[in-house]
């Protein structure tokens, strides 16, 4: 019975999906943004980070034991993360709805921020603060937060009994959050892990021109190479 729960909240999570898709774009939206938005969709619901994130919040629930019905070692990891795998489904399609009603962007974009401080800080506060569609200005990440917390308590549907309670529910949410923040600062890092030798060149071409001195319009002699060897 809770394999059948569990295949009907995907099937759910798919069906709200496809709902939201079809629906029309808010004042006559260019087929561009129409596009963008369909490309954004897949890449939240079907992209190659759904997997591990799904696994990464199964080894936090797997550690814990949580629910302890399912048991250790493979068999119960199989189950919590499909269990995990069930509730991104239902959460994205929670977060795209809420964040269209309020124009809210959907999914994590990479910030223009300097320095590793407040590139990690965006990256961790993005779970809370998103921006408008419509003005840029930031507001509360309600589609977030709706997501985070509505897929958690809807997923206690095919829990077994230890975890089918309203605390659960808020637990599962939190997790749910956390697993976000996470795969957020990777996202916001990812070129500098997968490239490390090409961002150093881009940093050492910003020094540059940074170093442009001010009122005269010259760049002062400071090449690239030198910021890289200093």
């Amino acid at each position: 019975m809770n394999l059948i729960t569990m295949r009907v909240g995907v099937m759910a999570g798919i069906f709200f999906m496809g709902a939201n898709v079809a629906m029309p774009a808010d004042g006559g939206a260019e087929e561009s943004d129409r596009a963008a938005t369909r490309a954004a969709l897949s890449k939240e619901f079907f992209g190659v980070g759904v997997v591990p994130r799904a696994a990464m919040g199964a080894a936090i629930s797997h550690s814990m034991n949580t629910p302890s019905e399912w048991g250790q070692g493979m068999a119960g990891f199989g189950r919590r993360l499909a269990s995990s795998l069930g509730k991104h489904f239902v959460n994205k399609s929670i977060h795209f709805a809420v964040a269209r009603m309020r124009h809210e962007e959907f999914g994590f974009h990479r910030s223009d921020k300097e320095g590793f401080g407040p590139r990690l800080k965006y990256a961790l506060v993005s779970v809370l603060i998103t921006h408008k569609t419509t003005t840029g200005k930031p507001t509360i990440a309600a589609g977030e937060l709706s997501g985070a917390f509505g897929s958690g308590l809807i997923s206690r549907l095919w829990q077994p009994a230890s975890t089918r309670t309203l605390a659960g529910g808020f637990t599962s949410g939190g997790i749910s959050l956390g697993v976000s923040a996470a795969s957020h600062v990777i996202g916001e890092f990812w070129p500098e892990i997968r490239h490390p030798h090409r961002h150093a060149s881009s940093r050492a071409n910003k020094a540059t021109v940074a170093a442009v001195t001010e009122g005269s319009g010259s760049v002062a002699e400071i090449s690239p190479e030198q910021v890289a060897a200093e």
